[in-house]
């Protein structure tokens, strides 16, 4: 069962996406718009998944280009990396939001923000689309630039939040590249032992 979730995560994750957007007007319902948008980029962010990993087409599109044609990220790590390493972080991020200080909401901005330059990025580089490249531009950028200036409009983006909030972002994506960059070592030893 444990192995159908992480193959199949991606499409709970969709139906679970357009479920809270239709619910967010009764979740959200007197909060502040800071806090309101910061929930969105949840949702938003499980139908940016959808893009990216229907079909396992990122996973692919990645081992293709990044692991020249070795398995350097395996299902296990994509489903690692999207649910507790996104849905966690956005929801400790709304927890923080709520309970201590609005700054922790950055965490989930910059998350999607680094994201899309992420997926520009990736186009650039290689002259073609990616999965995610679409969602990412049309829906994590205006959400994100917005959240972002709503959480400075109430006074709670300090330097020393967008510092940290956008250092654990960046780590985020650094940690998977490391990961990949150790498989994909092992791999190509694996490969020249095997030969």
């Amino acid at each position: 069962m444990l192995q159908r979730l992480i193959s199949y995560w991606v499409y709970g994750g969709a139906l679970a996406g357009l479920l809270l957007l239709i619910l967010s007007p009764l979740v959200f319902a007197g909060w502040s718009t800071p806090k309101a948008s910061t929930f969105l980029l949840l949702p938003a962010y499980m139908i940016h998944q959808f893009e990216e990993h229907d079909r396992d087409r990122f996973r692919l599109f990645f081992n293709e280009t990044i692991g020249k044609g070795m398995d350097a990220l395996s299902p296990l790590a994509v489903f690692i990396t999207n649910v507790p390493g996104v849905w966690g972080v956005i929801v400790l991020s709304l927890y923080g939001a709520e309970s201590f200080s609005l700054g922790w909401a950055l965490l989930a901005v910059y998350l999607v923000l680094v994201n899309t330059l992420v997926h520009v990025v990736h186009a650039i580089l290689f002259r073609r689309y990616n999965p995610g490249l679409v969602s990412a531009l049309v829906v994590f950028l205006p959400l994100g630039v917005f959240t972002l200036m709503q959480i400075d409009r109430a006074g709670a983006g300090s330097i020393t939040s967008h510092t940290l909030s956008l250092i654990a972002a960046v780590a985020i994506h650094v940690v998977i590249l490391l990961h990949v960059r150790r498989r994909l070592h092992v791999l190509q030893r694996t490969r020249v032992g095997g030969a």
